[in-house]
This record gives structure tokens, sequence and C-alpha cells, in this order.
């Protein structure tokens, strides 16, 4: 038995939630899988799993082994790879994932620059607005635009993400432009649906006292580019992230709306799991989107703010 090819097929098999599961990510017959992980059991005496007709749960030897398994391949990755780049370039697979829209507007282009520069990385990216588990799902890095929780991740700030009020001139010109925040609860708002109160609008006013306003929702959808469509369309105001809708305001299809009031926004991080020894690569791809959006994101340039 290959020891560690047995703890990484463990491990696959903890981080997929299931035998079939690390079968498909590895692209390996399920029987194989399930032999592997047999005989890992039998050779140390214990068993890793207490086994449903439903699922699989760790008992708590399986738990430590896990802990313990994670760390020993990482570092034998690590070494791997610090002896390689001695002698060439950065090699070897990043899975990423990424809001749907920050991913196709603004994170494209950074990944094909970063090929560029890197060929030999080879990238498996995953666009999707739902929030996935890094280390259940294996991926390198993540891309979140939020209020990150505390946890045991690692988040590196790339970029503020600051919301903007806007409608187009059509909408404006047919239903008016609101004077406060509060006459918003008056017009067509456009809501975005991945947030836990879509209809609370939260903003601090030019003194910076904080406020809020409950709008009602002429339009609702979980995708900001969808709402993004609907407002140049005329139908109805929209409060999303600038980095969305900057292009139409540089060519007049959207209106900026009580830019002098700052609208509640967040910040966009890299995030990956804390290990003892950060892959090269993804140190280096981590680096490269810090570098590339320093400083005041080009997005905001669209608007001249005081």
């Amino acid at each position: 038995m290959d020891r560690f090819e047995a703890l990484e097929n463990f491990v696959r098999v903890v981080e997929a939630g299931s035998i079939s599961g690390a079968a498909e990510r590895r692209q390996v017959a399920k029987s194989a899988v399930s032999r592997r992980l047999t005989e890992l059991e039998q050779h140390l005496g214990v068993q890793l799993f207490r086994r449903t007709t439903r699922r699989m749960d760790l008992t708590d030897t399986g738990r430590s082994l896990y802990e313990r398994a994670v760390r020993l391949l990482a570092d034998l990755q690590e070494t791997e790879l610090a002896v390689s780049s001695e002698h060439g370039a950065l090699s070897g697979s990043l899975r990423v994932a990424a809001p749907l829209s920050f991913g196709l507007l603004h994170l494209t282009s950074a990944v094909n620059d970063f090929i560029r520069l890197h060929p030999e990385i080879r990238f498996d990216l995953d666009f999707n607005d739902r929030q996935v588990d890094i280390l259940q799902e294996s991926f390198d890095v993540a891309v979140r635009i939020a209020d990150l929780p505390d946890s045991s991740l690692i988040a590196r700030p790339i970029a503020p993400i600051r919301n903007v009020l806007a409608a187009s001139p059509a909408y404006l010109q047919a239903h008016g432009t609101p004077a406060g925040p509060q006459e918003l609860a008056l017009h067509r708002c456009l809501l975005y649906t991945n947030l836990p109160d879509p209809g609370l609008w939260r903003y601090q006013d030019p003194q910076g006292r904080p406020g809020e306003v409950r709008v009602s929702a002429a339009l609702q959808a979980n995708n900001g580019d969808f709402l993004h469509r609907a407002a140049v369309d005329g139908q109805g105001i929209v409060l999303q992230p600038l980095f969305i809708c900057y292009r139409a305001i540089e060519t007049g299809e959207l209106v900026p709306l009580l830019t002098d009031h700052h609208w509640q926004g967040v910040h966009a991080y890299a995030v990956y799991p804390q290990t003892r020894h950060l892959s090269q690569r993804v140190r280096a791809f981590v680096d490269f989107l810090v570098e590339r959006f320093a400083g005041e994101p080009y997005w905001e340039r669209c608007l001249a703010l005081d």
C-alpha cells in the first residue's frame, strides 16, 4: 500500500463527503477509492468512518487523522513545489471560486494576464454567487465580496466595493428624481436577493449619520447583471456595486443618484485555507490580485465624488 496515496484518497473522500464524490473528482473508479479506503483502515486497525446507507461521518479517530493528513500532504506538496520552482516556473493547478459578475467582468482579464506570466499554471474556475465551502469542495482560493465572519480561513483584502444608487434617464424623466433616501420608498426598486434583507438599504448621510430606508421590489433577482440590465431598460432604481454598472454610468445609460450619501459597501477578499506552508502558486496568485486591484479601483473613476 502506498501510504501517501492512501492518505490522499482518504482526504479526498472526507472533502467530497462520499466515495462516489471523491471518485468523480479524482476521475477514478468508485471501487478503487473504496478499496484504498478499506486498505487504510485495515493497515491502521481503526474505523475512520461511521457508515450508513445515506452518509459517511468521520469517527473521532478519523477526524484526528484527517487534520494530520491535510498538514502532511500540504507539507509534501510544498516541498515538491519548492524544489521544482528552484529549477523552473510555477506549475500545477489552481481551483478558484468567485462571484459570477465580478468574475466575468474583472477576474477574466486578471486570470488571463496571470497565465501569460505563468503559462504552466492550470486554472479551474467556478463563477457562482453562492458561498462555496473551500475545504469541503477543495478550492485553493475563493474571491468573496462580503463582511466576512470570523473563521479559520485567511482573508486578504483585494479592493473596496462601493455600492451606488442609479437609474436610467428615461425612468427619472417618467417618475422623477428622489431628493433624499426616504423618497426611495415611493419608487420602483430593483432588489438583489442574495442578501439577508434585500429591501433594507442602509446609508450614511453627508454628515456621517447612519440611516436606512425600506423599499419595495418592483423586480428582484439573484444576479446583479440582470438587475443592471433592468435598470438600463428603465425598470426602476437599483442599488448595486459600482463594478457592475460603472460603464453604464460612463456612457450615460445610468445616472448615479444621491451621491453625497455613502451607501453601505463591503470589501472583496481573497480567501484561502490556513496551512503551515501556503502553496507558492496560491501565494503568487493572491499577491497578483492584491497588486492588480491596489489603490482606487478603476471602476470608481466614473464618479467624481467629493
